[in-house]
Parts: structure tokens; sequence; C-alpha cells
């Protein structure tokens, strides 16, 4: 099959080490499907994540396949695997220690994956499976979120955080998103009550006593943040650990019933996947740097 392949890390963010090459077919293992690839959404900075270079025991396991993000149509299933037949549409989120979805086939645990939503198509679908359970968990597991509640959104037109202004407004709760002034019709339109321009105004000057925050820009928007959340609120970021006692960190895990959560979502449209841009699989770097450089909203897919 084709596939983007790294081997080294060679230029900016080791970008200059993706290769588009033949490689072997997967094989998929017990338990396991067999996905031909239809999309692949692609996350910014996943070539730094140890997963791409070493395995879980810390031994070298390049040239790995980036892009964990999947939707595609089922085409084998390995020994014992239930649960989906040939034939299937299917997303969902590859484990980071094996190969991504940026290739013709994927060999996936069945377990993270689950029916592609209906009313859209595989470029939408690939869009949804890191910024949907990144958004769910953060709201609805680590944020407790409920309705009537306030949840602030850094990064509200990103990827995951364009998806976590509609999860709020679906959970019945209010969401205030924040970002460049560029962004501010967007996340209006998702369903946020109100928009803070990052660059124009303190986010802490007209927001106070939100019930959550949820952060997915670091740095000293973080650190500000916790003077915004009301007294037994929570404060939660993807980025790295706020700077409180009872700030919450969290790295998504993949969640079968919460993809299935999502597409039922989709399906009833209360939540839109946001795509920026597409790009052919031979362009990964080019995709990946316009994501990683740039400033754009939603989410980078690659189609084979």
């Amino acid at each position: 099959m084709k596939a983007v392949r790294i081997h080294d890390r060679v230029g900016l963010d080791g970008l200059d080490g993706l290769v588009y090459e033949d490689a072997p077919d997967p094989v998929p293992a017990a338990g396991d499907v067999l996905v031909e690839v239809r999309a692949c959404g692609i996350t910014p900075n996943e070539l730094e994540w140890p997963g791409t270079w070493v395995d879980r025991a810390g031994r070298p396991r390049t040239p790995t396949v980036p892009g964990h993000e999947v939707a595609g149509v089922v085409a084998a299933l390995g020994w014992g695997t239930t649960g989906f037949s040939v034939g299937d549409e299917v997303f969902g989120l590859s484990d980071p220690f094996r190969d991504g979805a940026a290739a013709e086939y994927l060999a996936i645990e069945a377990r993270n994956l689950a029916l592609k939503p209906a009313t859209v198509d595989f470029v939408g679908a690939a869009a949804l499976p890191q910024a949907g359970l990144t958004a769910w968990q953060a709201l609805c597991v680590h944020g407790r979120l409920n309705a009537g509640q306030t949840v602030l959104v850094h990064g509200a037109a990103g990827g995951v955080g364009s998806l976590a202004v509609q999860l709020a407004r679906a959970l019945g709760a209010k969401a205030i998103g924040t970002g460049r002034a560029s962004a501010r019709d967007l996340v209006l339109s998702l369903g946020a009550v109100r928009f803070v321009d990052l660059d124009a105004e303190p986010f802490e000057s007209v927001v106070r006593g939100v019930d959550v925050v949820f952060d997915t820009i670091g740095g000293d928007i973080l650190a500000r943040s916790a003077a915004v959340v009301r007294e037994g609120g929570v404060l939660v970021s993807i980025v790295s650990p706020p700077p409180t006692p009872d700030g919450i960190y969290f790295v998504r895990e993949p969640d079968r019933a919460q993809l299935a959560d999502l597409a039922r979502r989709v399906d009833s449209g209360e939540l839109h996947p946001q795509v920026t841009a597409v790009y052919p699989l031979p362009e990964a770097r080019e995709a990946f740097l316009a994501k990683s450089t740039g400033s754009l909203p939603g989410k980078v897919i690659l189609t084979p």
C-alpha cells in the first residue's frame, strides 16, 4: 500500500522526515479491524508524541505512520473480532503506539471504532474522533458540566474548542468562547453566548464565576484562568497541568461508547465537525505545516 511514514526527526518539528512511499500492508491481529482508509485526521503536535518514535517499552519503532483519526470502510476482521462486518462504514481513534491512518489501510483495535455518523461524509467523520472525545471527556467526565451552567472555552474555533462549544449547548449549558478576532463569527454561530477577543481585551476583565474553564491554549492563558472559576468550579486543560491544586490536566482516552454518542449527536444535528482544509495523502507535510504554523480553525484532513 501507499502510506506516509516518518523515519527520522528532520527539519521543522520533524516534518521533513515525512515520506510518501510504499509500505507493507497491515495485517489485522486478533481483535483488530482492517479499515480501508477514506479520510485521516491529523493533530499538529503528534510527531512529538512518544508513540511516534518508540513502543511502550521504549524501543525504537520507526518508520511509523502518523494520523490517528480514521474514517473508512471495514475491509477485513481479525480472528475473534466481533461487532463489525465487512463493508461497515466506521470511524475511530487508533492507539498512539501503533501506526496511524495516513495510509491506504489501517489495522486498528475494534474497541477503538464505532459506526460512522450517517449524515456526514468520511472527511467530516475523520474530524470527529480526537476532537470529539477530548471535548466530551473535558466537559462531561472531568468538568462535570450540567445544564444551566457556564463553561469558558479557550481556543473555541479550533477542532476541539469548536466541538466543546457545540457540546455545551447540546448539554443545556452556556458557552463563552475565546480566540482571535477572525474566529468571532464562527464561534458565535456554533452556539456560544459570548466571544472574547484575546488580542483586544483581558478575558478575566469580562468573564467571572464560570463553572468550568476548558483550556486548549495553555501558557499565560491557562495561568490566568483560575481567577475566573467560581468556588467549587473546575479548571481543565489538555495542554499542561493547571496552576491550582484542584485543576485537571488529562489526555483523552479512546472509548467506543463515547464515539457512538458523538455519532448520534452528529446525526441529530447537535454537533457539526469543523473541517478547514483537505489535502491528498502525498501532501501530508504541507498539511501538517499548514495546521502547525498557521491559525487555521477546525481540522485538517488527509485523503488517500
